[in-house]
């Protein structure tokens, strides 16, 4: 590994921005989708519909079927005369126990900041992170609640939490586009977007050919974080809630050839290969120093430059290698980040 390998500037690339995708194309499957063959070194341009033309035969497949959750919330500060202080934008990110959450908060905010929200849901701030972060906990009719419940006021209240490069405000669209075919468990504030692509047709398609397992990862707002560090060893990794069932846990544990559709699946197999944990938080941060042990094959959208993803993209094929990829991707003009195109790498 090269000095070059360990800065952060080493994995920046030019996008223009017309090929930053707001919205998905329809149906999902007619996204582009760019194949790299490893062991020919050959590129492939083709659309999704035809993913299973190019899958490899002798595979298990795994998914993450975390839900996206109505994350982002808007309200205002209590002021003196109770017409409606300040407004206040809370992006929820995390439960980190029975009553405290981890939170995002735009407008300012201080200790003890009590913030009203529709449907009477309330939020009191117990602590500012020097991360900008901050801790809150939420009530409900006056009462305490729990995550589960709060899940259940957010879907009545909250907008789906678009990335922020998508530069748009949510629409009753990306209720369905912005959550995989699969979605199950609640606790995303991202989607797992290379599974977005997938149309009921291809998907039922892909069960019927292929042994495929579900594992939970909850994307969380760390995700977007870009790498601000000059050397990426340097680089805080967030963590994320993930869960692995007792079958898949199993299929992980034997020696069948693995295909993980997206970043976060891969994480969440390699933090399991390397602790054996089936819950938790997953810190684990991929990069050319730290290569995958247990995944294969690696189904994946286009991330954005200094990013924890490329540099997990580049893992598996080498740092020059994934930006002479995206710079191939660049010149098919395929479309980049969440709602954009994907590339298969076998």
């Amino acid at each position: 590994m090269t000095k070059k390998e360990l800065l952060t500037s080493s994995y920046d690339y030019e996008l223009p921005k017309q090929l930053i995708a707001t919205e998905p194309v329809y149906p999902r499957d007619h996204a582009k989708l760019l194949v790299f063959n490893r062991k020919t070194n050959k590129i492939t341009h083709t659309t999704f519909k035809y993913l299973l033309d190019f899958l490899p035969n002798d595979c298990d497949i795994f998914l993450n079927d975390t839900r996206v959750i109505k994350a982002r919330i808007f309200g205002h500060k209590k002021s003196l005369n109770d017409q409606g202080g300040g407004k206040i934008e809370l992006l929820f990110n995390k439960p980190l126990n029975a009553h405290e959450y981890l939170v995002m908060t735009k407008g300012r905010v201080k200790l003890g900041t009590e913030i009203f929200f529709d449907d009477n849901l309330i939020a009191t701030v117990m602590k500012l992170n020097n991360d900008g972060s901050r801790i809150v906990t939420f009530t409900h009719n006056n009462k305490e609640i729990r995550f589960e419940e709060l899940v259940l006021v957010l879907d009545k209240i909250g907008h789906i939490p678009l990335p922020p490069y998508i530069q748009r405000e949510d629409n009753k669209e990306d209720e369905t586009d912005y959550q995989t075919l699969f979605a199950k468990n609640a606790g995303a504030v991202a989607a797992p977007t290379a599974s977005l692509h997938f149309t009921t047709e291809l998907f039922k398609e892909l069960e019927e050919q292929y042994n495929t397992h579900k594992v939970t990862l909850h994307v969380g707002a760390g995700t977007f974080k870009p790498v601000e560090a000059e050397h990426i060893l340097d680089h805080p990794m967030h963590s994320e809630y993930f869960h692995i069932p007792k079958k898949s846990a199993e299929v992980l544990k034997s020696n069948k050839k693995i295909l993980a559709i997206g970043t976060t699946v891969t994480r969440t197999v390699e933090y399991f290969s390397r602790t054996e944990k089936t819950e938790g938080e997953c810190d684990l941060f991929l990069n050319p120093n730290n290569k995958p042990k247990r995944v294969d094959y690696l189904l994946t959208n286009f991330h954005l430059p200094k990013s924890t993803l490329i540099m997990l993209v580049s893992a598996f094929v080498g740092r020059e290698k994934t930006l002479e990829l995206y710079k191939e991707a660049i010149k098919e003009e395929y479309r980049f980040f969440s709602y954009g195109d994907a590339m298969l790498i076998i």
